[in-house]
């Protein structure tokens, strides 16, 4: 079994809602409530879920670009989750991030060269002369021309920006990268080359990634093991086979379900959850997922749910599910 990269258990990220002249906290926005995660050397752990369910913000939380509320992060072995930013320091080159926007995320005053090799100034490593290798090292290993060193963010095309975002994470060899929905605003053309390329960057630099979306068919390319998050918890955690074809969560189901089927003939039973996601301020008691589930019982509304394992690594958090 492949040694285990990342650890996280007990994870919660709480805001703060202020109000009034005085700034008084009025309540609490329960983003993150309570995941655990686990993510080998080398694994695709993909993390899906609606929109507004805490999944970016686990991301965030795991690098600790938010701090968290309470919770354990054990990062090789080693405990980040309470250490200041300096301790942090050699933690950052280790662990990097592939934001969503392509466009947004790359500063369109500085040119690329000078983009990819800010990593490497902050850091301290190497000079002039081996940062402008590196740069043209990055740039080919993402299927660009060293030439586009000299160029602006603004020159290139969406998919090539995600190239460069992609050669930025990677420029100090991370071991772990966060893909926080890294196709999700690319054209569908696009999104299998970007794809393609992650998955070729894995096998060659044997990273491990902790890929964040909500469109289940990219997920159903890359991942090794998939955790369903839904309102701060994680609702469903399996193997990528084991999910598809025999996913067991009420709410794992309906998003399944509602993946359009080429083939008519194919479509899965229909699992239809009811309404809205809560808001995170004022989560249902019991077991989040209550009010849009269509098997609900008493005790789902009393009592939260504690993720069992029903199948070597397929853990379902459902008084429902019997092994």
């Amino acid at each position: 079994m492949a040694e285990t990269l990342l650890s996280v258990s007990g994870l919660q990220v709480h805001f703060p809602i202020r109000a009034g002249l005085l700034r008084r906290r009025v309540g609490m926005v329960r983003a993150v409530d309570g995941v655990d995660l686990d993510v080998a050397r080398g694994e695709t752990l993909a993390l899906v879920g609606e929109s507004g369910c805490g999944k970016t913000t686990t991301g965030k939380a795991i690098l600790r670009l938010v701090d968290p509320t309470a919770g354990s992060i054990r990062f090789g072995g080693e405990e980040i989750a309470r250490r200041g930013q300096r301790e942090l320091a050699p933690f950052r080159r280790r662990m990097q991030i592939i934001f969503q926007d392509p466009y947004s995320s790359l500063n369109p005053r500085m040119t690329v060269g000078a983009i990819l090799s800010a990593p490497f100034e902050i850091h301290r490593i190497g000079d002039a002369g081996q940062r402008r290798a590196r740069v043209a090292e990055l740039l080919e290993m993402v299927g660009l021309p060293q030439e586009a060193a000299r160029r602006y963010p603004h020159e290139f095309s969406g998919g090539q920006r995600q190239r460069i975002g992609i050669a930025r994470a990677l420029a100090l060899r991370p071991e772990l990268v966060v893909g926080d929905e890294p196709v999700s605003a690319l054209d569908v053309s696009i999104q299998a080359q970007i794809v393609n390329l992650m998955r070729h960057l894995q096998v060659e630099l044997g990273l491990a990634y902790v890929m964040i979306s909500h469109n289940l068919a990219v997920v159903s390319h890359v991942a090794d093991r998939v955790a369903v998050m839904y309102l701060g918890r994680i609702v469903e955690t399996a193997p990528r086979e084991a999910l598809f074809f025999g996913a067991r969560h009420p709410y794992t189901q309906a998003l399944l379900a509602a993946v359009p089927e080429p083939v008519p003939g194919r479509r899965r039973t229909r699992h239809v959850a009811r309404g809205d996601v809560p808001s995170p301020a004022r989560p249902p008691s019991g077991c989040h997922f209550h009010p849009r589930c269509p098997l609900a019982t008493d005790a789902c509304a009393r009592e939260a749910p504690v993720p069992r394992e029903i199948a070597p690594g397929h853990r379902v958090a459902c008084h429902l599910v019997q092994p």
